[in-house]
């Protein structure tokens, strides 16, 4: 699970027991000057990417669902080419 403000980003990583999901690790960062300037779909993006970095060692070799409430985001996800800034889509999602 991952989410953004407008001065800091933050992620969920956890695992679904049945039906429910159980947290594992919380972690978040605030911003810096640069990424305050974002856009909200690449703040969101940055979440995401920062999420996959913090827990990368728990991630290696396992599927992951990423789970967002910002629809741009989504779409990008469903999407399967990218260009421009989101061009780095294409290696999260084509599982590599």
């Amino acid at each position: 699970m991952c989410d953004a403000s407008d001065f800091a980003v933050g992620a969920v990583l956890g695992q679904r027991i049945e039906k429910h999901f159980r947290p594992i690790h919380y972690a978040s960062k605030t911003m810096n000057q640069a990424e305050t300037n974002y856009t909200t779909t690449e703040k969101e993006m940055l979440a995401v990417v920062y999420a996959f970095e913090k827990f990368r060692s728990y991630l290696i070799m396992n599927k992951s669902i990423v789970y967002t409430d910002h629809s741009a985001l989504k779409y990008l996800f469903a999407k399967k080419r990218h260009e421009g800034t989101f061009a780095s889509l294409d290696l999260i999602t084509s599982g590599v």
